[in-house]
């Protein structure tokens, strides 16, 4: 039975977080501002983390998801470790919670379809933290898209080496907030995939060349590594009528526009807005249960930008050989892929 009814906006949302590492953290803080949100408590194995938190933000410290439900939560928010992700996710929907859950969805498509499967049985909300979306430089850019004929876009995402990271490479940790993008502008699957993977320094891979085409004809590019010492996130876009840039980290979003046969152009700033990417996605989250809409990433989403950076790994040779020049997916060729 579903804990939280939709449509009753004036009821407190009871919450809880499962996992409280760096990200988990930041989840707990935002929701324990919200209005009309309670943070009932928080779970993790690591004792000492969890009661700090717990303390800093007086709710409760649980070691488990199991402890947490027993609280009587109406939603969470699972920021564990990817591999954990299904289990947690299904054991709170089984109990009729609400899930919010860090990307990916899972560490595998078909255990994001589990997910999918079984929040559409119970009647949840199901949504995938995609948090980049709510990035008001890329909502920014996502207006100026709007009505325009996209020929191609170029994503670059780069950084040190994160210590935390041992089990994933570039893929799956950047990129693939990056594939999510590019399907999200264009509202188009991704039909084509060419990846060019190395490992320089990490056990996986560091650097990543994907290049993808769309469904529609988009043609698009994602550079990632962790060897760039600065962090650096970067979004270019060319239509028929403008070329818009967009720097993640700044939040200046650039367009230029009235090109001339001379050369010459316009170019201007777009207003871009100052909300924290992961306040207006809890905030949305909250607002998918109390209204029953769908939330704004789905779990589909989720599961669609997490195949395609699965593909993107599939390979015969190994990290730094030479791959397949062309690969396709076949689970977006039926949607209009070539």
């Amino acid at each position: 039975m579903v804990r939280a009814a939709t449509g009753q906006g004036d009821d407190v949302l009871r919450v809880g977080v499962v996992g409280v590492g760096v990200m988990g953290s930041n989840h707990a803080r935002v929701l324990a501002e919200l209005p009309g949100v309670s943070l009932v408590g928080i779970a993790d194995p690591d004792r000492k983390q969890a009661e700090f938190i717990g303390n800093a933000l007086n709710c409760a410290a649980v070691d488990d998801l199991s402890a947490l439900l027993k609280l009587g939560v109406d939603a969470v928010s699972i920021a564990a470790p990817t591999h954990l992700h299904h289990d947690l996710a299904l054991e709170a929907i089984r109990a009729g919670v609400h899930v919010l859950v860090e990307k990916p969805i899972g560490s595998t498509p078909e255990e994001g379809r589990a997910i999918v499967a079984a929040a559409r049985r119970a009647g949840v909300t199901l949504m995938v933290g995609h948090v980049e979306r709510f990035n008001p430089a890329v909502q920014s850019t996502k207006d100026a898209l709007r009505g325009e004929e996209i020929l191609s876009i170029g994503i670059t995402r780069v950084g040190p080496f994160p210590p935390r990271m041992s089990n994933v490479g570039v893929v799956i940790d950047l990129a693939v907030h990056d594939i999510d993008l590019i399907r999200w502008f264009t509202d188009s699957e991704i039909a084509e995939v060419q990846p060019m993977l190395a490992s320089a320094r990490a056990q996986t891979e560091d650097i990543a060349l994907l290049q993808f085409r769309t469904a529609s004809g988009v043609l698009a590019q994602i550079t990632t590594n962790w060897l760039t010492p600065f962090k650096a996130r970067t979004v270019h876009v060319a239509t028929r009528k403008k070329y818009v840039v967009a720097d993640l980290l700044t939040r200046q979003v650039t367009e230029c526009f009235g090109f001339k046969p001379d050369g010459s152009y316009s170019m201007r700033h777009l207003p871009v807005g100052h909300a924290e990417p992961l306040r207006a996605e809890l905030l949305a989250f909250v607002k998918a249960i109390r209204n029953g809409t769908p939330p704004v990433v789905t779990g589909e989403e989720g599961v669609a930008s997490l195949e395609i950076a699965m593909l993107c790994l599939q390979r015969d040779s190994g990290i730094g050989r030479r791959m397949k020049p062309v690969v396709e997916s076949r689970a977006f060729a039926r949607q209009g892929g070539r």
